[in-house]
């Protein structure tokens, strides 16, 4: 039972950086098409195109920056300094994901 457990455990994480590299890269492609706009959205990008749009790796170095934060921040109906961009469930994670890729 209990090496059961640890191979699922096992296969589990060996799958998990394949899918989230690919999700890095899909949510890179988003901040690209949706997000430059306004934002400095590549690593070493230091000035966002709107000088109040904090740069994605600023974002990703704010002190508690986790996905939650993100995804709360990213489907909230109403963002004061931010147009209202709805985005699938899919896409809030992917480019979750590519902003916290970005403060590794």
């Amino acid at each position: 039972m209990r090496v059961t457990i640890v191979l699922v455990i096992a296969g589990t994480l060996v799958t998990v950086p394949t899918v989230q590299a690919q999700d890095i890269q899909q949510g890179r492609q988003l901040a690209l098409d949706v997000c430059a706009a306004c934002h400095a959205v590549l690593a070493g990008q230091a000035q966002s195109p709107r000088a109040e749009a904090p740069s994605f790796e600023v974002i990703a170095a704010t002190p508690g920056m986790t996905a939650a934060a993100l995804n709360a921040w990213l489907t909230a109906q109403d963002h004061p300094t931010m147009p209202n961009i709805v985005l699938s469930q899919a896409n809030v994670q992917d480019v979750s994901a590519y902003i916290l890729s970005l403060g590794e």
